[in-house]
């Protein structure tokens, strides 16, 4: 398939899902949100990847719904609001039954709808230049699945808060290894190397026996 908001590419045992609109901070639009479903069932369904890495171009990881394109495609808007509300979305790994293991190497700010990629990834890693930030309540939202699945990473009160300040306050990368959201801080140009370098350490394993203990983990957050 070919792709216009992403890049699906595989590098030995590797498979990377890449945001590709830098230009607008890697927004979601209505291509990219079609594009997601079907890029992770075909890195799934591909035997020889063993791992994905999802990251972006640029210098933002994801920043959420491009509300300016979707406010000009109402059908687009109409279905994501239609999958949220019956909490049917097919943006990430998780949504979409995806038992290989995922990394998230986060290489700059992640904002609003961005944070399910961090909450769902099996791993993340983080730019020491990345940021994390919640604006729904700046802009009149509620925070919801974003947040609360980030809770199973991190302690309530520092989740919280990110979602009450809004725009106001942004999690740093130190601070979020601190908490448990992220498990390594590195540099930002070393970044999609150690990404790489430690898919390639779990991709060492059955993938019968990543995919089993994956499952039973995430299980027990049910």
């Amino acid at each position: 398939m070919v792709y216009e908001a992403l890049k699906v590419e595989r590098r030995g045992p590797v498979g990377w899902l890449i945001f590709d609109r830098p230009e607008v901070g890697n927004a979601m639009d209505a291509t990219m949100l079609r594009e997601l479903e079907a890029a992770w069932q075909e890195l799934d369904a591909d035997d020889d990847v063993r791992v994905i890495v999802n990251t972006g171009e640029g210098k933002a990881f994801q920043t959420g719904l491009d509300v300016v394109q979707l406010s000009r495609d109402p059908e687009s808007l109409r279905e994501q609001s239609r999958r949220t509300k019956r909490a049917e979305l097919r943006l990430t790994a998780w949504h979409n039954g995806v038992w290989k293991p995922v990394i998230a190497a986060v290489n700059g700010v992640c904002a609003g709808g961005g944070l399910h990629f961090v909450s769902d990834a099996d791993i993340v890693l983080l730019s020491s230049t990345a940021t994390l930030l919640d604006p729904h309540v700046s802009i009149g939202q509620v925070s919801a699945y974003e947040t609360i699945a980030l809770m199973r990473k991190s302690p309530m009160e520092a989740v919280l808060r990110m979602a009450l300040t809004g725009r106001y306050e942004r999690i740093t990368a130190e601070r979020a290894h601190a908490l448990g959201i992220c498990s390594e801080v590195v540099e930002p140009d070393a970044l999609r190397d150690r990404a790489q370098a430690l898919g390639e350490l779990i991709a060492q394993h059955p993938p019968a026996w990543l995919r089993a203990t994956k499952r039973a983990l995430w299980a027990a957050l049910e």
